[in-house]
């Protein structure tokens, strides 16, 4: 059996364009609103790209299994749905409400100029991001096991490649 291929998606400089939305909506009090949805467009692309390798990964390692349709299924849509919810959508609405309450709470408890509000804001929302990696992964792996990969009968990590 040969070496086992590096994950790029996972153990590489590219899984930080996972937390590209984060970082957008950190940066929303100082942006226009396109360039936030772009760094959506970012984060989106990796998790997509993500979950096609996690397929391609499991074709490649069940090509004699004649379930191997099922397991690149459950690799696509496991990984797919994971990413959506773990670098995307929760950490997005975090970041953004976080943002705009400490905005909201910086106009009404100090006369700091909006300028100065809005950079504090942003750093506040970047300082955020390594806090609320982990709760957001193990709620995720959680909800995940309690639903959707009781279907598929696979708890934990979708199935590996080797």
């Amino acid at each position: 059996m040969g070496a086992v291929e590096p994950d790029r998606y996972r153990d590489t400089w590219v899984r930080y364009l996972g937390y590209a939305n984060e970082v957008g909506e950190s940066f929303r009090p100082l942006v226009p609103v396109p360039v936030v949805w772009a760094s959506y467009g970012v984060a989106t692309a990796y998790v997509t790209a993500d979950a096609i390798d996690k397929g391609r990964r499991a074709a490649t390692a069940h090509a004699q299994d004649p379930t191997q349709a099922r397991r690149v299924g459950v690799a696509v849509v496991d990984t797919f749905v994971w990413q959506s919810l773990a670098s995307v959508a929760i950490p997005g609405v975090t970041i953004n409400r976080l943002c705009a309450a400490s905005l909201a709470l910086l106009g009404t408890l100090t006369r700091w100029p909006l300028p100065l509000r809005r950079w504090t804001t942003t750093a506040l929302g970047l300082a955020a991001i390594p806090l609320i990696i982990t709760p957001i992964d193990r709620t995720v792996d959680f909800l995940m096991d309690s639903s959707l990969r009781k279907l598929y009968g696979t708890p934990g990590e979708p199935p590996a490649p080797h």
